[in-house]
């Protein structure tokens, strides 16, 4: 069977998958639309979690990035597995013991406060957005190459997926499917680098081929990567620091506590029983994660060594641009793979200087998708990566999703413009906004905005500096109050954006330039992907001034600050 008889076969089966759980888990309550009636066991929340939280950024872009950023790409790993611990150790419990369905709904009542539950929305659909924005141009390249369909084609049909199984089934049916997104997705990502790990090091298991001899060989791979990519005039792979170790510091910073301060994260955790499995969940999620996470660097090492082995088969002799196989040719016609030929010679010549290395584009989304074709791998493991690509960009798009159209039906139109509206208006207005929020990713999908093009890493920075705060101050310090948390989160989020966009031009960690490069301008050598770090300092900075300088919160919030502490590990929570 032809590759891409093969690809429709198995995509097409697993959307059929995700539509036949979206018409049986269908939502009739909002209690179901918005948590899935907070029935969820903790093994399957774990899982859906594991699959809302890992994207398309962490399954085509994450490997791909550690491929070309070497150890600088382990922010990436840390940031985000260490995002996750804060997540689970920090927040989640407290979160659940509160019981309510929304983050701005906590901050709302926390703070005592429609602004300040305003203000969340607005951070949380900033941040929210931006990050859609990445999964969409995940589902338009992996359409693109592997349907040979059209990027716009693409991304209306993966909207059309996310439509049907979101606006029905809510939280309940995004739940099942995510389930069954995170099978296709590790299946997906696992047995490749299996494949692979076993060809180059003859070792089955990726963890430990990175750091095995290559087979036949006394060499280790990683030193194998170092020599070839020296040859070339590449940074050395085990020492490429991204930019300073300031960078990488608040660069891993930034990730991290924007992970613990995701929405459509967060709320997944609103959607077990009790607080005890919301704890449970959590450490199931992270053994999920985990999976994936710890085979990404071998990934990511063994691609860069295949790609280049591939364009110089032999050193110092290049491959004939004609003679190139045939991934090469259909990666080129999605506009994510150039050759020039400078030298007119007919070779692909590839080096890390501009002037003379002839791969004039080499995005790094491409590393995990053409992985399993540079390596010469079956049509089925080929068919699969695909599938998986777009369980992850679904998975986690229809989460973001839930979270946007949650905070504006339940958050603004139930909570202050609405609040006499019955279950069933709340529960059609819910529908209304979760398919306004697709038509909105769609558009920008369509037309991405250059601020957000091709990086997820910003969404991270926005809800660092802005709503991470929020909540950590109000768990854990009750004296913060409304004119604290409303001045802390705004004056985050705005430094945040204004570093951004005064570097917009130079801050794609997907650029075609090469990784050393750094503006003069940046402060402290931070880059803009990293500033959510700091916008969290000034956040939290200004949110203590200024409570310092107003009146405390009710005696009664206090109180209740107090009560979500309570450390009870297990327990029924507080209704809704």
């Amino acid at each position: 069977m032809s590759l891409q008889a093969m690809t429709y076969l198995v995509v097409g089966f697993t959307f059929a998958i995700y539509i036949g759980i979206a018409i049986w888990a269908r939502a009739s309550t909002t209690k179901d639309f918005y948590v899935a009636g907070g029935s969820i066991h903790p093994v399957a929340n774990g899982m859906a979690t594991a699959a809302d939280w890992m994207s398309a950024a962490s399954f085509i872009s994450m490997a791909g990035l550690i491929a070309f950023m070497g150890y600088g790409g382990s922010v990436f790993l840390m940031g985000w597995t260490g995002g996750y611990v804060l997540l689970a150790m920090l927040l989640a419990p407290y979160l659940r013991k509160f019981g309510k369905f929304t983050v701005p709904e906590f901050i709302g009542e926390r703070y005592y406060s429609n602004g300040a539950r305003v203000v969340a929305v607005i951070c949380l659909i900033v941040a929210s957005v931006t990050y859609v924005i990445g999964q969409m141009k995940g589902i338009g390249v992996a359409f693109s190459r592997f349907l040979e369909l059209s990027y716009e084609l693409g991304l209306m049909i993966g909207m059309a997926i996310v439509f049907i199984y979101a606006v029905l089934g809510g939280m309940k049916g995004i739940t099942y499917t995510q389930i069954a997104q995170y099978c296709v997705l590790i299946l997906a990502y696992t047995i490749p680098a299996i494949f692979i790990s076993l060809s180059l090091t003859g070792n089955p298991i990726p963890q430990l081929g990175l750091g095995s001899t290559m087979a036949g060989s006394e060499v280790f791979l990683l030193d194998r990567l170092d020599l070839v990519l020296r040859d070339l005039g590449f940074l050395e792979y085990t020492t490429n620091a991204r930019i300073s170790l300031t960078n990488m510091f608040a660069y891993t910073l930034s990730l991290m506590i924007g992970t613990a301060g995701l929405p459509h994260v967060i709320i997944r955790f609103f959607t077990v029983p009790k607080v005890r499995d919301a704890r449970s969940s959590a450490g199931w999620a992270l053994v999920f994660i985990a999976i994936l996470y710890t085979t990404a660097p071998s990934v990511a090492a063994m691609a860069r060594l295949n790609l280049i082995n591939t364009i110089e088969p032999t050193p110092g002799e290049y491959m004939v641009y004609d003679e190139r196989p045939n991934w090469i040719r259909s990666w080129e016609k999605t506009g994510l793979l150039a050759f020039e030929d400078k030298n007119g010679d007919g070779r692909i010549q590839y080096t890390a200087d501009a002037e003379t290395n002839e791969m004039t584009k080499v995005d790094r989304d491409i590393m995990v998708l053409a992985n399993p074709e540079i390596a010469g791998l079956p049509n089925w493991i080929i068919a699969l990566v695909a599938a998986g690509g777009l369980a992850a960009a679904l998975s986690t798009a229809a989460g973001l999703l839930l979270a946007i159209s949650s905070s504006i039906s339940h958050d603004l139109l139930k909570g202050i413009f609405k609040p006499d509206i019955t279950e069933k208006q709340e529960l059609l207005a819910s529908r209304v906004a979760m398919a306004g929020a697709i038509g909105l990713a769609g558009y920008l999908g369509f037309n991405p905005p250059d601020f957000a093009a091709g990086t997820v890493a910003l969404a991270f920075g926005l809800a660092a500096s802005s709503i991470f705060p929020a909540l950590m101050l109000g768990i854990f310090y009750k004296k913060m109050n409304k004119e604290g948390a409303i001045a802390g989160m705004i004056a985050g989020i705005s430094v945040t954006l204004l570093y951004v966009f005064q570097h917009k031009g130079i801050m794609f960690i997907q650029s075609t330039s090469f990784l050393g490069d750094m503006s003069p301008n940046w402060f402290l050598t931070i880059e803009p992907n990293a500033f959510g770090a700091v916008g969290a300092v000034v956040n939290f900075a200004v949110a203590f001034a200024v409570a310092k300088v107003t009146a405390p919160p009710p005696e009664h919030i206090q109180h209740l600050v107090e009560n979500i502490r309570i450390p009870q590990g297990a327990g029924e929570a507080i209704s809704h």
